[in-house]
């Protein structure tokens, strides 16, 4: 289930309605900025949002200026602005702006890459399937099944690695074009596929077989193990495509952009599935902003390794289990029922993460700023004593 549907399912969107301020409506106030040091007051019109992998020390002030800025401009398309973007983005990684391909959010690369391998598989009478981890982020799966292609969903191992073994054997029996998906850290378990597994695996690989690459939350990993594969983009590899955001270490989700690394004859395929103008005015300065301020990336990453060790150590004391987290969120263990931890947590104005197929009784919880997790340790150390986790 994808974050869309599971807004309307939940009535979660209600809490992110309430951060709306629209003249006229009958809404509630929009929560006061992030102040370090002061642990927040959830509430009805003020909930700790802990469910979607946002970002919550919110975007750089280096950004909302650049924004600010950029109002007066909004009546002209952003050309200007993005091809600065994309300059910038070419310089950071070393590889030429052919290279590269801007998103409405990596979501949209997502969505174009599937379209286009798919397109270009089925103009050559070639069968194509979609081979994924599960569980896993999975727009691509909504994008292939959408195209009627069909999905092979290979269960983590007990260690909620990725099974490497059993996607290749899925590959490897397949008479056809095999799509592979991997998120590195994988989305939900926040798990790291090592630098070596991954390169071992793309070398021995055919032109049978493609992979997507969704590092979304590759900024936050810290472990040496992790190896981009925009190394291999750059080694001049045809089957690899990597997407990332800007929507978690520089918390820019609502501004939706994200981009694409690729050989140069891939990304103008890609391109040609992607919709014309997709990056607006707002969202290509405060990319291009937060991508030049490093004292908001380390910020960023700073936070959440703080709020990562509240949580975590939290989580010892309690004896829940939880796997190692490379990323902005941790899946952890809830002894009970998923469905109505999330319902108690709610009524505490704290909205955590839901329950995954295949990983029942665990729960992705999304790192907030280290004083939301101070104030979620408290309530989760309460369901304790009341014998809820």
């Amino acid at each position: 289930m994808n974050r869309r549907s599971l807004l309307k399912l939940t009535g979660a969107s209600m809490a992110g309605a309430a951060l709306l301020s629209v003249p006229g409506m009958a809404t509630a106030k929009t929560p006061a900025a992030y102040r370090p040091g002061v642990l927040p007051t959830p509430s009805a019109n003020s909930p700790i949002l802990l469910n979607f992998n946002e970002n919550s020390i919110g975007m750089a002030p280096s950004a909302e200026r650049a924004v600010v800025a950029s109002l007066s401009k909004a009546f002209r398309y952003p050309d200007d602005q993005r091809a600065a973007l994309v300059t910038a983005l070419a310089g950071r990684f070393g590889v030429s702006e052919k290279h590269l391909s801007l998103g409405n959010g990596s979501s949209e690369n997502i969505q174009a890459i599937v379209q286009a391998l798919v397109q270009q598989a089925r103009s050559r009478q070639q069968a194509v399937q979609l081979v994924v981890p599960d569980p896993t982020f999975n727009y691509a799966e909504l994008y292939a099944k959408a195209q009627g292609v069909p999905v092979v969903k290979v269960p983590l191992t007990a260690q909620m690695l990725f099974d490497v073994a059993a996607m290749q054997r899925a590959a490897a029996g397949f008479d056809g074009l095999s799509i592979f998906y991997l998120c590195n850290p994988n989305n939900p378990t926040a798990t790291l596929t090592p630098g070596k597994v991954l390169q071992d695996w793309v070398a021995a690989s055919s032109d049978k077989q493609f992979f997507l690459l969704d590092e979304a939350y590759a900024e936050f990993v810290t472990d040496p193990a992790f190896v981009s594969g925009i190394e291999w983009v750059k080694a001049g590899r045809q089957n690899v495509a990597v997407t990332r955001t800007f929507s978690k270490l520089y918390a820019l989700a609502g501004l939706r952009v994200g981009y694409a690394l690729a050989a140069p004859a891939l990304i103008e395929q890609f391109e040609a599935f992607m919709s014309l103008d997709n990056t607006n005015l707002a969202g290509a300065v405060a990319a291009l902003a937060s991508l030049q301020d490093k004292d908001f990336q380390q910020r960023s990453v700073s936070s959440v390794n703080r709020s990562r060790a509240i949580v975590t150590q939290a989580l010892d004391e309690l004896g829940l289990r939880h796997v190692p987290s490379h990323a902005n969120f941790v899946f952890h263990e809830i002894k009970g029922s998923v469905k109505t931890y999330q319902e108690r947590m709610k009524a505490q104005h704290i909205m955590v993460g839901r329950e995954f197929p295949l990983a029942v009784g665990w729960s992705r919880l999304t790192l907030g700023t280290p004083e939301e997790m101070t104030v979620f340790v408290r309530v989760l150390k309460s369901f304790r004593q009341k014998g809820w986790v």
